[in-house]
């Protein structure tokens, strides 16, 4: 049986890829304590078991894949990226280049010192950084050395090795860090810190807080009009705006017992029954005088709940304490925001601040979210198809401009396809916010090109150098994992004083913009964690953005470097 399994496999190197998927996951998502190894590296391990069996697999199939996940890389972080070099997110796009370059020149440092070649020194960057993604440009570059096949296939096997060996602290290391020495090295208490930072920067202990919990907290209740009642005679506008400081809304009006349609300016009368949506204490505090009746009809608003995607210039940078006065965002209610590629949840607070790419998920009738769409952005809705052609042109044109060589010294530069793929989803994804129209990748297929893109890659590399694996191991030895400890740490111990004190972050942000330089989604969550807080990821966005380009073009940059 196990001779028919392994030859099977070695005939079908299909089938080992999608089984060294299936035992991948599963390792990544078994849990030690709160630890979990994640899915790219238990791929990786799994490969390089499977891999002892001896399986041969064409190249291209995963380059294939890897440029699939690049472009989806891009894709997601397109508008965080441009969003922090063009606008007012430059500090923190500033900070990011400032701490990617610190995470380089350690890793090129420790290679230097160890006499590292450009496979160990990719591999110590990949796994320190925990930037999987620069394997594949690492990869490129090595094959584009003009080293003998030999010599470039023992450098391409210790890659693996190297990234298996400092991955795990490089993991852990930054998340505790962050998470717990970070808060300690600041003398900084992050619970208080946020705590200030939503008073005094978004406006959460201010007048306007109850209107703002009046975007997220909704009901409807009927109410007949008494003679000489506080609204009678009044327009719904006048009406509307009797709860000062609140939202409160005419959603249907009934007379003469018909449904009737109404605007702003229609005046209200004594008998009239008019449906009221607004926060419960509000209608129960402005309205309890009123006679409220069981009317089902009145009752019956066609409600609906959407995700819409902000492209307006008009409300990138709006705070929310402004916009809520629009007549657009009449009837609307807000229930979270959600920014950048990891869709990390943004306080609502008055003074939060909208940008363009946010992701708004608003409740309210359809004719009032058809408005707020029209004056927002794009609504968008659950989808299931892909639009291939802009995928497949995008990733055509980029790899083209990837492709090309530009000889500096001698020495022949190149983004290579891969490079080139990441660029386009960048930009493409950037022009969405733009023009939403131009097509749709929905987040399921997202997630499938991010995930099983970059894991099919690994499988790969897992399963190709599995026979070396071992010898490669003893080779690099316990001072790699020094090396990966130096190499994840250095650049963490010193970024959050770079954050304070260069560049002057509020200390509820600056542990997030840490984070988001490292790529670290996990350590800012530990950070969340511990200021009982969303605050931090304010910081997170555009510094992920830009370090998860800058880190994964390290990968082609550290191999030329060593060389």
């Amino acid at each position: 049986m196990w001779s028919y399994i392994t030859d099977t496999l070695r005939a079908n190197p299909q089938l080992a890829i999608f089984f060294t998927l299936a035992v991948g996951y599963w390792v990544g998502t078994r849990k030690f304590g709160s630890f979990s190894l994640g899915a790219v590296t238990g791929t990786l391990l799994a490969g390089v078991l499977i891999g002892q069996i001896g399986i041969e697999i064409s190249g291209q199939v995963k380059s294939v894949f890897f440029i699939l996940f690049l472009f989806a890389v891009g894709f997601g972080v397109g508008p965080q990226f441009v969003r922090g070099i063009a606008t007012d997110g430059a500090p923190q796009a500033l900070f990011a280049v400032v701490v990617s370059v610190l995470c380089l020149l350690v890793v090129y440092v420790a290679a230097i010192v160890s006499g590292y070649g450009p496979g160990l020194a990719a591999g110590l960057l990949a796994g320190a950084q925990t930037i999987s993604a620069s394997i594949g440009l690492a990869t490129d570059a090595i094959n584009q050395l003009g080293l003998p096949a030999e010599d470039a296939k023992k450098q391409l096997d210790l890659i693996p090795v190297a990234y298996a060996i400092t991955y795990l602290f490089g993991t852990i290391g930054t998340g505790w860090i962050l998470a717990f020495l970070g808060p300690k090295m600041l003398g900084v208490n992050m619970a208080e810190a946020c705590a200030r930072y939503e008073r005094d920067v978004l406006g959460g202990a201010t007048k306007d807080a109850d209107m703002m919990s009046a975007w997220r907290m909704r009901e409807a209740r009927a109410y007949r009009i008494r003679e000489n009642g506080l609204v009678a005679g009044k327009s719904i506008a006048q009406a509307e705006g009797i709860a000062a400081g609140e939202r409160i809304f005419v959603e249907r009006l009934r007379r003469d017992g018909r449904i009737v349609p109404h605007n702003p300016d229609t005046v209200l009368r004594a008998g009239d029954i008019i449906a009221v949506s607004g926060r419960r204490e509000v209608l129960v505090n402005t309205l309890g005088e009123g006679e409220e009746v069981e009317d089902r009809e009145v009752l019956d608003i066609p409600i609906e709940a959407v995700d819409v995607l902000i492209t307006s210039k008009a409300l990138d940078g709006r705070e929310l304490v402004s916009l809520a006065k629009e007549p657009y965002t009449r009837g609307v209610f807000l229930n979270s925001i959600r920014r950048g590629s990891a869709a990390v949840n943004i306080p609502v607070l008055p003074k939060t601040k909208l940008n363009r790419g946010d992701i708004l998920r608003v409740s309210g009738s359809k004719a009032n979210i058809a408005v707020f769409v029209a004056a927002a952005g794009f609504a968008d809705r659950p989808q299931t198809t892909t639009d291939m052609v802009l995928v497949g042109l995008a990733i055509m044109i980029g790899g083209l401009i990837g492709a090309a060589v530009l000889p500096i010294g001698g020495v022949p530069i190149t983004l290579s396809t891969s490079g080139g793929a990441l660029i386009a989803g960048i930009f493409v994804g950037w022009l969405r916010t733009v023009k939403p129209q131009i097509g749709n990748i929905p987040q399921p297929t997202l997630w499938f090109m991010n995930s099983v893109g970059l894991n099919v890659f690994i499988a790969i590399v897992g399963i190709t150098s599995g026979p070396t694996f071992i010898a490669g191991l003893k080779e690099a030895g316990f001072g790699l994992f020094f090396w990966g400890v130096i190499a994840t740490s250095v650049p963490m111990l010193l970024a959050p004083y770079i954050g304070k004190y260069i560049f002057r972050f509020h200390d509820a942000i600056n542990l997030g913009c840490c984070g988001g330089a490292r790529t670290s989604t996990a350590s800012v969550a530990m950070v969340g964690e511990v200021a009982k807080s969303d605050v931090p990821m304010l910081g997170y966005t555009v510094p992920y953005a830009v370090s998860n380009t800058l880190l994964t073009l390290w990968g082609l940059i550290i191999v030329l470097m060593v060389t």
